[in-house]
């Protein structure tokens, strides 16, 4: 018999969605809140490792994210010359084992659809347009109120509500979420044929250029620079000022830069990160994904770790008769040291492209590598 008869979740990104799955499709009774009204999601793409798509596999949307994606096993390394001449060709571990992609590329919205869906089919309670606006905790459960005036009680509550977590507040936990020093534009737009995986372009006037594939027709792009206030451009300005970063990058650059022409599919983010030190519960709220570890994508991890969280939180709250202190010790004996590695080594990736300095960059790849293809 499962730890927990009745589970609220809050926030539907990646971290909750797939809790909600997992627990739902094994008896136990869980609704899931999230405050945006629909399943628009800010961003463009999201690149997924392989130890994610194990996960996604699990949680039986493999076959759907397969379809509306994009898969690649090589990374491609280019020059900021002016003809991007391609200088090396890595492949890619495949972290989720041999039978699936070392990467895949997708729309980050489509993503969010193909995990609300089936969270339904599972049948999770899916709400829409609230949150939860106070928590009341005892021994035996936790008490909610929602923004829309409704009311539960609920043996765990689950607080999956991103890097500005709203349930981190409520439970007074003080966490400091800085900023890197990087910040990077991101568009969303088509899909040359000669675009087939990702290409990274280090040098020139920015730290980064990319893109990756992300379906038949369509990609994203990215640059990255010094984080800067940018919050005063208009939509116009904001393209015209990605798409003038970008002319300094070449090769298939040239065609996905003549093709972004919507301002609406270009957004501007710092890199921010923060770990949440052990314990993430208090009593029977806890927190995973964003809320309590974030870093950023310097390693395409983010993703991949709040599946991960899922999982293990998961996996112990069915196999698992009581919600005890034993239980809360196993889950973050798995999760804890596993996410500080990746968010340590995300920030130093940063930090060497910062700093002008020739770190090890293989070397903490195949690293990190190494640990994500160990299921968590």
């Amino acid at each position: 018999m499962p730890a927990v008869n009745t589970v609220l979740v809050v926030g539907s990104g990646l971290a909750g969605t797939a809790t909600a799955i997992r627990l739902a499709a094994r008896g136990v009774a869980v609704e899931l809140v999230e405050i945006k009204p629909d399943l628009a999601v800010l961003g463009s793409g999201i690149t997924l490792q392989g130890n994610a798509l194990r996960e996604l596999r699990t949680l039986g949307v493999w076959d759907r994210v397969r379809e509306h994606g994009y898969a690649f096993d090589v990374t491609g390394i280019r020059a900021p010359d002016p003809h991007g001449t391609v200088v090396a060709e890595i492949p890619d571990a495949r972290t989720g084992g041999p039978d699936l992609p070392a990467a895949l590329g997708m729309p980050r919205p489509e993503l969010a659809r193909i995990l609300v869906d089936r969270a339904v089919e599972a049948g999770v309670k899916v709400r829409f347009g609230t949150t939860s606006t106070t928590l009341s905790a005892d021994a035996d459960g936790v008490d909610v109120s929602f923004a829309d005036g409704s009311a539960g009680r609920y043996d765990l509550v689950v607080g999956a509500d991103g890097i500005r977590s709203w349930t981190r507040r409520m439970l007074g936990i003080e966490l400091e979420t800085r900023s890197t020093g990087m910040g990077i534009w991101r568009a969303f737009g088509p899909r040359p044929a000669s675009v087939t995986r990702t290409d990274l372009y280090y040098g020139g006037p920015s730290f980064i250029a990319g893109y990756c594939p992300t379906g038949e027709s369509t990609l994203y792009a990215y640059v990255v620079e010094a984080a800067q206030d940018r919050s005063t451009l208009t939509p116009d300005q904001r393209l015209a000022t990605m798409r003038g970063l970008a002319g300094a990058y070449h090769g298939p650059w040239d065609e996905i830069r003549e093709r972004l022409d919507d301002p609406g599919q270009v957004n501007y983010t710092w890199f921010e990160t923060h770990l949440l030190p052990a314990p993430w519960n208090r009593g029977r709220v806890v927190l995973i994904g964003d809320a309590a570890h974030s870093c950023p994508p310097t390693l395409a991890q983010g993703g991949a770790q709040a599946l991960e969280d899922a999982a293990v939180l998961s996996e112990l709250l069915i196999d698992r008769d009581t919600l005890d202190q034993d239980l809360w010790d196993a889950f973050h004996a798995r999760r804890v040291d596993r996410a500080r590695t990746v968010v340590d080594a995300s920030n130093q990736l940063g930090r060497w492209l910062l700093d002008h300095e020739r770190g090890d960059v293989p070397g903490l790849m195949r690293s990190i590598a190494a640990l994500v293809s160990r299921p968590a």
